[in-house]
């Protein structure tokens, strides 16, 4: 980090809102990994911030979680409370709780498991049962798991690896089964990342929760697999799509960064959606960040 933007410098940058929406995020992902207090205290300050874009804090819900500190807990913990926040951002302050997986945040989560919002009822009903399963005995007494080589915090484990990528995908689309099982399979499809597992993947696009869907894209922005594009690109053209689930989409492509995907991309930065049109300029932002290095 010594060739970075200093602290002070990353803490201007995220904190004034007039700054373009890729430096603020880039900003966000130095704190996180410089990963110190200092770091956290500086994100857990703009969250609360509601003149700030849906997107923004979005992200920086996104990131506090990834710190698994219980100290951002009261502050995640209140903008689940708050519904007259965002869902969006509501949503992702119960995944970060989940992320976080301290006991104390059960009560919450428990409360707006029947919460009006779908996305975030199921988030907290998500988030619970990982925290849940964290204090159980479960994750010493299951097998060896497909290995995440992300270094994220994710929503739920993957499943044992003893499973096919068949097995995986009926449990994906077995809208029977728990969104927690469910989600086990996707992140056991994301580590293995071959083709049969990316497809696998983009056959869910058509699940009913706006929550699962945006999960889909937001791992294919993990993956970095081209297989992955025409998905992709068939949810941010639709307009008719969740606004959560065409941001993720949008950042994906950005992930991905071939010549296809700039060109969508730039088609939708006047998208009527604010959050889709900051996703495609963060998307642009990260390609052309990374375009020197390829």
């Amino acid at each position: 980090m010594s060739d970075g933007p200093s602290f002070d410098q990353l803490r201007t940058s995220l904190l004034d809102l007039s700054e373009p929406m890729g430096k603020r995020t880039r900003a966000v992902f130095y704190l996180r990994t410089r990963g110190g207090k200092d770091d956290l205290r500086v994100l857990l300050e703009a969250l609360p911030n509601k003149k700030d874009s849906e997107l923004m804090r979005h992200e920086l819900a996104y990131v506090i979680g990834q710190f698994q500190d219980a100290d951002a807990c009261p502050v995640l913990e209140a903008i689940v409370r708050d519904v007259d926040d965002d869902c969006m951002v509501r949503h992702e302050a119960a995944e970060a709780l989940g992320a976080i997986g301290d006991a104390s945040s059960i009560e919450v989560l428990e409360t707006f498991a029947q919460d009006d919002a779908p996305e975030v009822a199921e988030t907290c009903a998500l988030a619970l049962r990982l925290v849940k399963y964290k204090h159980s005995s479960l994750p010493a007494e299951e097998g060896e798991m497909d290995r995440n080589p992300y270094l994220s915090v994710d929503p739920a484990p993957a499943m044992e690896k003893t499973k096919s990528t068949a097995e995986l995908k009926q449990i994906l689309l077995d809208t029977d089964r728990s969104l927690f099982d469910r989600y086990r399979a996707m992140f056991s499809l994301r580590n293995r990342n071959t083709e049969d597992a990316a497809l696998a993947l983009a056959a869910a696009f058509h699940d009913s929760s706006a929550l699962f869907r945006h999960e889909i894209a937001y791992v294919m922005g993990q993956m970095v697999n081209p297989v992955t594009v025409p998905s992709l690109k068939a949810v941010l053209i639709d307009e008719k799509e969740h606004r959560m689930v065409r941001h993720e989409a949008a950042e994906a492509l950005g992930a991905i960064g071939t010549p296809e995907c700039e060109d969508i991309l730039k088609v939708y930065l006047k998208d009527s959606h604010q959050v889709v049109r900051e996703s495609c300029e963060v998307a642009l932002d990260i390609i052309d960040y990374w375009a020197p290095m390829k």
